[in-house]
C-alpha cells in the first residue's frame, strides 16, 4: 500500500534552515508528483512546492521562492524539502502527498484535490 512518511521537522530560530524529507513506500517516485504543502493554525492548507518525477518540472510558491528547494532521490525513493532563511510565518505542519498524475508545472500550484496519498505531518515551528 501506499505510504508517505515525513520527518525533519524541527524548532529553530529566524533565519535558520530545516531539511524535511519524505519516504515513499509501497510504490516507485519515477512516475508520480509529489507536492508539500502546510497548514498554519487556523488557516487552510496551501501547496508550498511539487516536483514532478518524469520529467524534473518543479514549482514554489512565491512565499518560498529562493528559499525553499525541492529534490528528490529516486534510489531512496525519498523527496527532500531543504528550507533556508526561515521565517516565523513558515510556521506549520508540512504534509507531502502523492499523485500519478503529471500535474506539477512551474506554473501550476499544487491543489489539494489533485493529490490522492498523504502523509501524517511534521511540524516546523519558527521562533526566537
Amino acid at each position: 500500500q501506499v505510504q508517505l512518511v515525513e520527518s525533519g521537522g524541527d524548532l529553530v530560530q529566524p533565519g535558520e534552515s530545516l531539511r524535511l524529507s519524505c519516504a515513499a513506500s509501497g510504490f516507485t517516485l519515477d512516475y508520480y508528483a509529489i507536492g508539500w504543502f502546510r497548514q498554519a493554525p487556523g488557516k487552510e492548507r496551501e501547496g508550498v512546492s511539487c516536483i514532478s518525477n518524469s520529467d524534473g518540472s518543479t514549482y514554489y510558491a512565491d512565499s518560498v521562492k529562493g528559499r525553499f528547494t525541492i529534490s528528490s532521490d529516486n534510489a531512496k525513493n525519498t523527496v527532500y524539502l531543504q528550507m533556508n532563511s526561515l521565517k516565523p510565518e513558515d510556521t506549520a505542519v508540512y504534509y507531502c502527498a502523492a499523485t500519478p498524475d503529471d500535474l506539477c508545472t512551474p506554473t501550476h500550484s499544487p491543489a489539494l484535490v489533485e493529490y490522492d496519498d498523504w502523509g501524517q505531518g511534521t511540524q516546523v515551528t519558527v521562533s526566537s
